[in-house]
């Protein structure tokens, strides 16, 4: 297995991506030395409600990481019908793909939900978790958590990452309030919302 190329995963609605997905990515690249990272919008998610169309947020998605060469779009979620599964996405690309090491990125709020998704134990059989400290979460915290679900057969690295305070509920919510989101997003994001007038009347 040491000779196996090693991918990160990073998932999510990206609703819309920010700076702490594209901060969490890098850390995750040099620290595990990752040969690169897919960025995996979601298609359907049976989790949250309200979520933008998926051919908007892939764009944004296509316009944060076009610079990084080691950061690629994958769109096998957002193509497939129905509701979309973390399991079964790690599944077909286990399937295509054997001989990869995969590692699924996650915010420390994701440990402490992920029991509740579909099928966890396929996802920590098929997977390596790298997880960094997010929200209001210590290390510390996070790590007996950690404990509990390596009962369940999760192997879960943690990444040395700073808090990062950005949101995409915090920053939907300055567009709303017509305050600047410069500092959050990448610049073409930033141009792209303000372009399309996303988010201006979000519920």
């Amino acid at each position: 297995m040491n000779d196996a190329k090693k991918v990160g995963i990073m998932g999510g609605t990206f609703n819309p991506i920010h700076n702490g997905h594209i901060i969490l990515a890098k850390k995750a690249l040099e620290q595990i030395h990752l040969d690169k990272i897919i960025f995996m919008p979601s298609g359907n998610s049976y989790m949250k409600k309200n979520v933008l169309e998926p051919q908007k947020r892939v764009e944004m998605v296509s316009l944060a990481i076009k610079h990084n060469p080691s950061f690629e779009l994958s769109l096998i979620e957002v193509q497939k019908p129905g509701n979309t599964y973390t399991c079964e996405t790690l599944e077909t690309l286990k399937a295509a793909h054997s001989d990869i090491q995969y590692f699924f990125i996650i915010g420390a709020d994701t440990l402490f939900q992920i029991e509740k998704w579909q099928n966890p134990k396929q996802i920590f059989a098929m997977a390596t978790l790298l997880c960094a400290v997010r929200d209001s979460y210590d290390l510390d915290t996070i790590k007996e958590k950690g404990r509990a679900l390596a009962r369940l057969g999760a192997d879960i690295i943690y990444l040395n990452i700073p808090k990062i305070d950005i949101s995409s509920t915090k920053i939907r919510e300055k567009v709303k309030n017509n305050l600047s989101i410069f500092e959050d997003v990448p610049l073409e994001v930033a141009e792209y919302i303000k372009q399309e007038r996303l988010y201006y009347e979000e519920d």
